[in-house]
């Protein structure tokens, strides 16, 4: 249990589950990682020194050859990584880096994602129990979506946004409030599941009933253990957990 779990909110029957997608759905560094590089190179032009000042910037750890935990491309979403690369020497005008990155992200992301788990049957064991499910990520809304599909994950999801949809970015309380009002449920009975701060503190801003952290992202469990009531190795142990809430 995390030192700021269920016992400071009103715990009501969870009812539906927002999710996070990479690196809680997704294994995070070995789709990420590659990425991370080819939307570098993409945005430095040609010179590879400030490819590595990016990647760098970003949140790549070189030693480890991950993405650290808590860093820019962990949690944050294309406006904020376009800003940094622009204030480190990227000669692209914003919007169009942003759009530029998107659409890089939302072709790449979709072939590359490989699942922590057998995705269908978790969700279909969620939905059989009359839970409603939903996702929210800060990549874009239109990659999330290709990936939802790709892996016939769309019939079990009844919400899908990421920092585009209106909703606003995390760790902002949008998204869980959006996937609330979408599926009829009151923020205290929703559980939000994810790897890192960012999912945490969107559904504590929100009200969320059930703070859940993963570990197959960029976060330890010493990163997630203070924010979360429950963490758990991956996504698979999450049925066992419910059994308690739901």
């Amino acid at each position: 249990m995390g030192s700021q779990g269920s016992e400071h909110r009103a715990r009501q029957r969870i009812r539906g589950v927002l999710f996070d997608k990479d690196g809680t759905l997704f294994e995070y560094h070995g789709t990420w990682v590659p990425i991370i590089f080819e939307a570098a190179a993409m945005a430095a032009q040609g010179d590879a020194d400030l490819v590595s000042r990016l990647v760098d910037a970003a949140g790549y750890d070189e030693a480890r050859r991950q993405i650290r935990a808590g860093s820019l491309f962990a949690g944050g979403d294309t406006i904020e990584l376009a800003d940094t690369w622009r204030q480190l020497g990227v000669r692209r005008e914003q919007t169009d880096l942003v759009t530029s990155l998107d659409a890089l992200f939302a072709r790449l992301a979709p072939a590359m994602s490989v699942p922590v788990t057998d995705l269908p049957a978790l969700f279909s064991t969620l939905t059989g129990r009359g839970l409603k499910l939903g996702l929210a990520t800060n990549d874009v809304e239109a990659s999330a979506r290709a990936l939802m599909a790709r892996f016939a994950l769309d019939p079990f999801l009844s919400f899908q946004a990421g920092y585009d949809s209106g909703h606003g970015a995390k760790p902002g309380p949008g998204m869980t409030l959006a996937f609330c009002e979408r599926v009829g449920l009151a923020p205290g009975s929703v559980a939000v599941v994810g790897d890192n701060r960012h999912d945490l503190d969107m559904g504590r801003a929100a009200g969320a009933g059930l703070l859940v952290g993963v570990l197959t992202g960029t976060s330890a469990h010493a990163d997630l253990a203070p924010l979360a009531d429950a963490v758990i190795e991956s996504v698979a142990d999450l049925p066992s957990l419910l059994d308690v809430y739901v």
